[in-house]
Formats: C-alpha cells, sequence, structure tokens
C-alpha cells in the first residue's frame, strides 16, 4: 500500500501510510484514530488477523501496523474524545488523522479578540488566506512522536511535510492517552 521511504523510522512510515490511506478517501472526512501495533508481534500473536491485514508475507521488520478505530463520535469535542482513550498493553503507539483549518503566522496580528470558540472559527473560515490541512500525529508510548501535514492546494504525495514538532499539541494531547 505504502511508497513510505524505507529509511523512515517505523512512526514516520506508519504515519505516512496513513496519511496516503487518508488522501484516498479524499478531502472533507471526519478524524480518524489508529492503534499502531507491532507487525512482528501481530503476526506472532494474531495470526488470523495479520491474515486478514494481508501482513503474513510482510518481511520480518520493526514496522508497525496501523489499526483504524471505531469512528470518532460526532459533535463530541476531539479533546474531550481523546480524553477518554486508554490502551492496552498490545498498542505501542497511536495515531490521529484530522483535517483543519490553517492561518498562516502573518494572520495572527488580525484575529479579533474576544471571540467565543464559535465565532473565531467562522472568523478563520472565511478568512481569505487560510488553507486547509490534513494532519497526522503519531506517537509512541515512550515519547517519540512524528507529524505529516498535507495542504489541500498541493495534495500530492511529494507535498507531505514531515516533523516531530509540526503539530505539538495533538500529539501532546495522544501521549496523553498512555499516561497511567
Amino acid at each position: 500500500m505504502s511508497n513510505t521511504p524505507m529509511a523512515a523510522s517505523p512512526l514516520t512510515r506508519a504515519v505516512l501510510e496513513i496519511d496516503e490511506y487518508a488522501s484516498g478517501l479524499g478531502w472533507d472526512q471526519p478524524a480518524r484514530l489508529f492503534a499502531l501495533v507491532d507487525t512482528a508481534r501481530l503476526r506472532t500473536q494474531e495470526p488470523g488477523l495479520a491474515a486478514q491485514l494481508g501482513l503474513q508475507d510482510e518481511p520480518e521488520s520493526t514496522a508497525l501496523t496501523p489499526v483504524e478505530q471505531d469512528e470518532i463520535p460526532a459533535g463530541k469535542p476531539l479533546d474531550e474524545f481523546l480524553g477518554t482513550i486508554a490502551w492496552p498493553d498490545a498498542v505501542v503507539g497511536c495515531a490521529l488523522t484530522v483535517e483543519r483549518l490553517m492561518l498562516p503566522p502573518s494572520a495572527e496580528a488580525s484575529v479579533p479578540e474576544g471571540l467565543s470558540d464559535k465565532k473565531l472559527a467562522k472568523w478563520v473560515a472565511e478568512h481569505p488566506d487560510r488553507q486547509e490541512v490534513r494532519m497526522t500525529v503519531g506517537v509512541l508510548r515512550d515519547g517519540t512522536r512524528d507529524s505529516a501535514l498535507r495542504l489541500r492546494e498541493k495534495d500530492a504525495a511529494t507535498e507531505v511535510l514531515t516533523g516531530a514538532g509540526l503539530v505539538p499539541g495533538l500529539a501532546e494531547a495522544l501521549s496523553a492517552t498512555f499516561a497511567e
């Protein structure tokens, strides 16, 4: 499925694989949550599931397999939903892909003060410099993080930005799902 670089870390490859999957679904999609499991461990402990996912013939590696979770409840704020998650020990990490509107840093000075969240969202949606972006953020239990950003106006695999610090707030929220 993946055109991700083999030299990348397992987390980077998983994040890019999820980005590629989300890209294939098109834009205007709901947020999607993924458990990240160790591929070798999955093949050993859950051979039926591994076969269902087409992993039985994969070469031995340190790869992570993204497993999409149930749909995120509509109408529930994402931060509240993430606060309800607890992962079993077999899950070594998690990832989330979500679409948002972004403004360039140059627009920060023109944000009206005192707007409610709803009015601020409306203001951003109507701003001429807004850009639609798909953010895919992955974290591991050990604190490792990675992200992929894809702009709708540059919707090509070669235009995806990656980096551990691109979406720090979302990475923190995902890391909190592993807090004891």
